[in-house]
C-alpha cells in the first residue's frame, strides 16, 4: 500500500486576516479625519492622534482600506496589498521627509505639501511601510493531507506459461488433445520403441 502527500494551503490564512484589520483601520482613520476636517474646503487641515490631516489625506486612507478589505478575500492578493502599502508609503515617507526638511533637497517641492504632512506622519508612514513589508512575505500556513492508493497488483499470466522450476511452458498443459494417461511418465523402454516396428530398440536406451 503506497501513501501520497499533499501539502494545500490550509483555508483562511494569516495574511488575509492582517490585511483585513489594516483596510478597517485605514477606513476608521479616514472617517475621523473627516469629521475633523469636513468635505467641504480641501484647504484646510486638522489633527487626529497629534498626526496631520487634510480632506485629500483623509481620502487616501479610506480608499486604502476599501482596497485592503478587497483584496483581503485571497492569500496571494493580501500579499500584493503588502507590497503596495511598502511601495506607496515607503515613497511618502520619503516625500515627507524632504517637506519637512530632514532631508536637504526636495525635487517635487513645486507640488507643495497637498497631504498636510507633519514629523509624526513621516514616523507613522514608515511603520506602515513596514507592516506593509510583513504581509508581503509572511509564509503560508499550510497542512499536509496524507491520501491512500490502491495497491497495483502483478499482471496475472496465463498457467501455460507458469512454471515454478524454470519458467518454461508445459508442452502437455498447452495441447489439450493430450490425453492424462499419456502425461503420466514412461519408461526407458517405452521411449526407446521404435513406432516403424514396434520393436525395443536397445540401442537408444539410456543407462
Amino acid at each position: 500500500m503506497t501513501h501520497r502527500v499533499t501539502v494545500k494551503v490550509a483555508g483562511l490564512q494569516p495574511v488575509q486576516v492582517l490585511a483585513a484589520l489594516a483596510g478597517i483601520a485605514f477606513i476608521v482613520f479616514g472617517v475621523v479625519g473627516f469629521t475633523r476636517t469636513g468635505v467641504g474646503d480641501w484647504s484646510t487641515h486638522s489633527f487626529v492622534l497629534g498626526f496631520s490631516v487634510n480632506p485629500l489625506h483623509n481620502l487616501v486612507h479610506v480608499a486604502v482600506g476599501v482596497l485592503g478589505l478587497l483584496m483581503a478575500l485571497g492569500s496571494g492578493l493580501a500579499r500584493l496589498y503588502g507590497w503596495l502599502l511598502f511601495l506607496g508609503y515607503g515613497a511618502i515617507f520619503v516625500w515627507g521627509l524632504m517637506i519637512t526638511g530632514i532631508l536637504a533637497q526636495n525635487p517635487a517641492a513645486q507640488y507643495g505639501n497637498p497631504l498636510a504632512l507633519n514629523t509624526n506622519d513621516n514616523w507613522l508612514h514608515l511603520g506602515l511601510a513596514l507592516f506593509g513589508l510583513l504581509l508581503a512575505v509572511l509564509p503560508a500556513r499550510r497542512k499536509v493531507i496524507e491520501e491512500e492508493e490502491e495497491p497495483v497488483l502483478p499482471e496475472q499470466r496465463s498457467a501455460a506459461f507458469r512454471d515454478t522450476r524454470d519458467h518454461t511452458p508445459h508442452i502437455e498443459e498447452m495441447d489439450p488433445t493430450v490425453s492424462p494417461r499419456e502425461r503420466e511418465p514412461i519408461t526407458k523402454e517405452q521411449a526407446a520403441i521404435d513406432p516403424k516396428t514396434d520393436r525395443v530398440s536397445t540401442n537408444k536406451i539410456k543407462h
